[in-house]
This record gives structure tokens, C-alpha cells and sequence, in this order.
């Protein structure tokens, strides 16, 4: 995987699943739009997911050198 970060193909699809699903939340059931706490903080961690899944890369890894990306032996 060329451009791959620290953020693996499994980990991507699973932080997309949790973006998704909590913006569904976010808008459908918390309350989002009135201002809910919950609402807002669903939407913040949606964001975040989605985020780090399409970029391939997670902040909060790098100061654990932590990577989930499969690297190709040579």
C-alpha cells in the first residue's frame, strides 16, 4: 500500500462504519441540529472517523509509533 499512513485497510473500513453510523446518530436520534450534547459529540467523533479513514492516517497513533498497515516482506 503505497500512500498508507498508519491507518490499515480494516481499520479504515471500521472507522468508516463508526462515521457513519454515528452521524446517522447524530442527526437522527441525539439531537444534533437542537444543540444535545450527545448530538454534538456524535457528530464531532463521526467527523473524526470519517476523517482518519479517508486520509488513511490517525493522529493519536503517532506518538505510540502505532501503525496497523500490513507491510509487504521483501
Amino acid at each position: 500500500m503505497g500512500n498508507c499512513t498508519n491507518v490499515g485497510t480494516a481499520d479504515r473500513a471500521v472507522r468508516a462504519l463508526i462515521g457513519i453510523v454515528a452521524l446517522v446518530l447524530a442527526f437522527t436520534t441525539l439531537g444534533v441540529m437542537a444543540g444535545a450534547v450527545w448530538g454534538i459529540v456524535a457528530a464531532v467523533v463521526g467527523v473524526v472517523m470519517l476523517g482518519t479513514a479517508a486520509l488513511g492516517m490517525c493522529p493519536a497513533y503517532m506518538p505510540f509509533k502505532i501503525s496497523t498497515c500490513k507491510v509487504a516482506p521483501r
